[in-house]
């Protein structure tokens, strides 16, 4: 009873995870985006580039290469292609479903994009506005709460005052092997003068 108690509680917690909603949002919404892009691309761009290509001849539709053909006849006894039991390449189906990659690609691209900024945006705008402390001493100075501008520039003054003292870098290894070195060079030059001197003596 304690394992399946434990299992469900494990369970609860990983779909609590933001990463696991968040993945499953974007799987709604590429989805989504997945049929808006496969609809332009077989309604408005595809016809498009098949009236192109049928002014020079035949549109994609017809882009077949036969490696073995089958014929059937209509009713009025014409002889036809069976593509049913035709063996050939769709290069239109190729082409199109590389026309379908490309704008799926794009439109999530410029989503993440947009999305990406405006989440900045905001991190940076909630970044800026004063804490509960910084609000209490700008209300002390006088800032007219309810100006935006005003209080975004008295805060960003305010954080600039009692912003600490910039603490100086850590010297570097080299740094300290040159200090050490250098007291062992006066250390040694000092006995060297002390043995000097007690020679003379």
């Amino acid at each position: 009873m304690g394992k399946i108690k434990k299992f469900f509680s494990d369970f609860k917690k990983f779909i609590s995870r933001g990463n696991v909603i968040d993945m499953a949002i974007g799987v709604v919404v590429a989805t989504a985006f997945t049929a808006i892009v496969t609809a332009l691309t077989n309604k408005i761009i595809m016809p498009f580039i098949n009236w192109l290509l049928a002014l020079g001849g035949a549109g994609l539709d017809s882009a077949f290469t036969f490696l073995k053909t089958a014929y059937t006849y209509d009713d009025a006894g014409n002889k036809i292609i069976d593509l049913a039991n035709s063996i050939y390449i769709d290069w239109g189906a190729f082409i199109t479903a590389i026309i379908n990659f490309i704008l799926i690609a794009l439109v999530l691209f410029i989503v993440l994009r947009v999305m990406m900024n405006a989440q900045g945006f905001w991190k940076k705008e909630l970044s800026a506005r004063p804490t509960k402390d910084e609000k209490k001493v700008l209300k002390e100075q006088g800032v007219n709460m309810k100006d935006r501008k005003e209080v975004l520039k008295a805060t960003q003054e305010l954080r600039e005052k009692n912003k600490p003292a910039p603490v100086p870098p850590a010297p570097t290894q080299e740094e300290l092997l040159t200090e050490i070195l250098s007291e062992l060079k006066k250390q040694n030059g000092t006995t060297k003068e002390e043995v000097k001197d007690e020679k003379s003596e």
